[in-house]
């Protein structure tokens, strides 16, 4: 019998991992999700396998790599071919809801191909990813029909056809004009919305209010936030908690501008980034990115209160992460996708509650995980074995209950990026079919194959902050040569035969006979 009757998923938006005080920020607290990573494990080296929201989030939700299961993009839909942790539970007699965000883009051609009726039971499940949606909140756009975020701000008084809009983004300045949070030099006011109506506290009453109507009876929940995601508009006191002086030095140097690869140069070139070049977007920026994490860490605080009180602690599998991180002026760069660890890599904190997991509790596990562990990871815990011909990720149990040092583990990790609905791909003369690129990242190197375009490569021992790229580099060409043979081989090995387990292809094998085939005789 599992100890593990309930799992909590937890992602944040665009949260990098070295902005959590466990894992190493000298003055943001967070002593919610620091409590969480001391009674569970933290996982320092934790990456995703995109750099963006979408395809990040459907490695998450199925198990398999962007290449695998298709959504390459946020605009890209989910095959209705793949099969989302929703999807597996459902099979088991479970639900799995949601409160927040998803990304979830529906495959209707797929479902009209097949003639899936969109309002049938079946067509819901499709369409919203296999997620029962308590109130789906995508954020970063006017909310619509699937959140009830914009009832509950009108209830509470702000008169407004789009209250998100006009207040929840919006902030008044020194001259008592109403401005936007879109525009970035605004972050440093606090948003129009009261703190306990805003996205996050929302948010988190959703999840108490499911725990507390769900009782003693069994539940999966994905609480997913939209922070600290931009626009970066905290509520206050969060917007002025911390001023620039304590926030994390901006990580870039003159030598990456003049050795630029196309496409990162191309990246470059782009609003966001040329904003966050300058000293003066990354000063008013981060202390709001961090009093918006600083929040989120508040009201985490406030669900394990609850939990704490409820006995759910004792039996709740909680795993807490990212969907990918902020360059945040970083390498000269705004917002995500690109192949630096600034970006890849995230928090993962795992708390599970079994007795087994007593062997690493309170630890700092160095060893390589990826999203795509998430959901082997969790059907473990809940008793129901994956399908091994179509999962790519691994039990995390693996390491959690203690791990010999005969049982092999991963040494590398992999992601992807498609960059086709972005500028850059203009600025680089690409088309939707070339704007392709993948990365393979070991204990000592990050390897980038660009297709058209020339490779790149870091010595994360001689140069952890990646400012040098060494993809032109004669005196690297071995090193470049046995990692791209790494990544053709992990891209060789990818699981594309899921029509069918591997016990049923063991079952047929060398069985032409008993089907009544005998070819080959003499």
């Amino acid at each position: 019998m599992s100890d593990v009757q309930n799992v909590l998923f937890i992602m944040a938006d665009q949260l990098r991992a070295d902005h959590l005080s466990c894992y190493g920020h000298p003055y943001l607290r967070t002593p919610s999700l620091d409590a969480l990573a001391a009674r569970g494990a933290r996982f320092d080296r934790a990456f995703v396998n995109s750099g963006v929201c979408g395809p990040s989030r459907m490695s998450y939700y199925t198990g398999r790599y962007p290449s695998r299961h298709g959504a390459t993009w946020n605009r890209v839909p989910l095959s209705v071919n793949e099969i989302t942790l929703g999807e597996y539970l459902a099979g088991q007699g479970r639900e799995l809801a949601l409160a927040g965000k998803t990304h979830i883009i529906p495959d209707k051609a797929g479902m009209e191909r097949l003639a899936i009726d969109g309002s049938s039971e079946l067509g819901v499940l499709l369409s919203r990813g296999g997620f029962a949606e308590l109130d789906r909140y995508d954020g970063h756009h006017t909310p619509g029909d699937e959140s009830g975020y914009p009832a509950f701000l009108r209830r509470h008084g702000y008169d407004s056809a789009d209250p998100w809009t006009d207040y929840v983004i919006a902030a008044v300045d020194a001259g008592g004009q109403v401005v936007s949070g879109w525009n970035m030099r605004n972050a440093h006011l606090p948003a129009r919305v009261a703190e306990p109506h805003s996205e996050t506290a929302y948010m988190t009453d959703q999840a108490l209010d499911f725990m507390k109507r769900r009782g003693s009876q069994p539940w999966v929940l994905h609480l997913s936030y939209v922070k600290p995601h931009w626009p970066y508009m905290a509520p206050d006191p969060y917007h002025k908690l911390y001023t620039p002086d304590q926030c994390l030095p901006v990580r870039r140097n003159r030598e990456e501008l003049e050795t630029a690869h196309p496409v990162v140069a191309a990246y470059r070139q782009q609003e966001e980034s040329v904003s966050f070049s300058t000293d003066e977007c990354v000063r008013v920026v981060r202390p709001a990115y961090q009093g918006l994490i600083r929040q989120l860490d508040d009201h985490l605080g406030r669900l394990f209160d609850y939990m704490e009180g409820a006995g759910l602690m004792k039996n709740t599998l909680i795993v807490f992460t990212a969907d990918h991180g902020d360059f945040l002026g970083d390498h000269w760069l705004g917002e995500k996708e690109l192949f630096y660890d600034t970006v890849q890599r995230v928090p993962f904190i795992v708390m599970d509650p079994s007795a087994a997991a007593d062997a690493t509790r309170g630890r700092a596990l160095d060893d390589m995980v990826e999203s795509v562990d998430l959901v082997p990871t969790v059907l473990r815990a809940l008793g129901t074995p994956g399908p091994g011909h179509r999962l790519e990720g691994r039990e995390l149990q693996t390491l959690l209950h203690g791990r010999d040092a005969a049982t092999p583990w991963r040494d590398c990790v992999y992601s992807e990026l498609d960059y086709s609905f972005r500028q850059a791909r203009v600025l680089c003369g690409k088309t939707p079919q070339n704007a392709r690129a993948w990365s393979v990242r070991t204990d000592r190197w990050r390897y980038v194959y660009w297709l058209d375009e020339r490779e790149q490569l870091f010595d994360l021992h001689a140069d952890p902050d990646e400012y040098q790229d060494l993809g032109a580099s004669s005196a690297h060409a071995e090193a470049r040569l046995a990692l791209r043979q790494r990544l053709l081989e992990w891209m060789l090995r990818g699981k594309r035969r899921t029509t069918i387990s591997d016990k049923a292809v063991e079952k047929g094998t060398n069985a032409h006979k008993r089907a009544g085939v005998y070819f080959g005789q003499w």
